[in-house]
């Protein structure tokens, strides 16, 4: 009896043990799945962000090219698989570049007309723009009213002497019909389709170069391409800055905005880049580049 009392609880004993290993083993077999549930999860976050590739095809406005260039250049060196690229056009022709597809964005320096609007085009600002009255370095004139500049403008001036500068000529160089530039000048200066055009060009620097070439010359350009080649004058005793634009005092400025069709989602790589030039991250790039960032 005594013997068999020993054996039964022998018997219970190693039924304990047994249980215990078992609730151990069942322990670290769930923690395993766990961490490695976790090391999956990471795992995926880190293929998705280096599977970010394919091309960005943006074009349109050749005022937004600084802007434009920095943000691509950094996209691009965070995203190396990734290829952006700028055609610079006009902002007509972002607009109807997005409006095609051919553009995964493009890119205006005018704000869309109601028209474009109807064709399913949606507007989003990501920087705004001074754009600056520029004469050649010889000129004397410092500031001009926008008065003053309708009028030189529409050719009711002609000579440089009526606004106290040299006894010359005036020449107005501007943009081509279609450029965002022109149409912000003219609208806010109020002189659409009256300008006396000596010579209509069909880019920035193109102005920028006629201007410099020619000592009666004046002409608009955006002030995130404004260099020591020409005299920015100042309009209504306000110097155009990234200070004046966001405060409101400099009066002739204009957004610069991606256009896309509403709706539509573009792709993932388009996206990350649309996201990208958004956000804060972006604003200093803006700023450098001579533009006004919106947050």
């Amino acid at each position: 009896m005594k013997r068999f009392m020993a054996m039964a609880i022998a018997c219970v004993m190693a039924a304990g043990l047994v249980a215990c290993g078992g609730s151990e083993s069942t322990a670290t077999t769930s923690t395993t799945d766990s961490t490695a549930a976790t090391s999956t999860t990471a795992s995926t976050a880190e293929e998705t962000t280096a599977d970010l590739s394919g091309a960005v095809a943006t074009g349109g406005s050749t005022s937004v090219e600084k802007v434009i260039g920095a943000l691509g250049e950094a996209f691009m060196e965070a995203n190396p698989s990734v290829d952006v690229t700028y055609d610079p056009t006009g902002s007509g022709a972002g607009v109807t570049g997005a409006a095609d597809g051919t553009l995964d964005i493009g890119l205006s320096s005018r704000a869309l007309k109601d028209e474009e609007k109807a064709q399913g085009l949606k507007e989003t600002t990501f920087a705004l723009d001074g754009i600056a009255i520029v004469v050649n370095t010889e000129n004397t004139v410092e500031d001009l009213s926008l008065e003053q500049i309708a009028k030189l403008a529409t050719g009711e001036i002609t000579n440089w002497s009526e606004v106290g500068g040299p006894d010359a000529p005036v020449v107005l160089i501007g943009r081509e019909a279609g450029s965002g530039t022109r149409d912000g000048f003219e609208s806010i200066v109020g002189v659409e389709d009256k300008c006396a055009y000596e010579q209509e060009l069909t880019s920035t620097g193109a102005v920028l170069a006629g201007v410099a070439a020619n000592p009666n010359a004046f002409g608009y350009v955006s002030l995130a391409s404004v260099d020591d080649t020409v005299k920015m004058v100042t309009v209504d005793g306000v110097t155009a800055s990234e200070e004046t634009v966001k405060d409101g005092s400099y009066k002739i400025q204009r957004p610069f905005v991606f256009v896309t069709k509403d709706g539509e989602e573009l792709s993932a790589q388009a996206q990350a880049f649309y996201d990208f030039a958004l956000s804060e991250d972006a604003a200093e790039l803006i700023a450098a580049a001579g533009a006004v960032p919106m947050v």
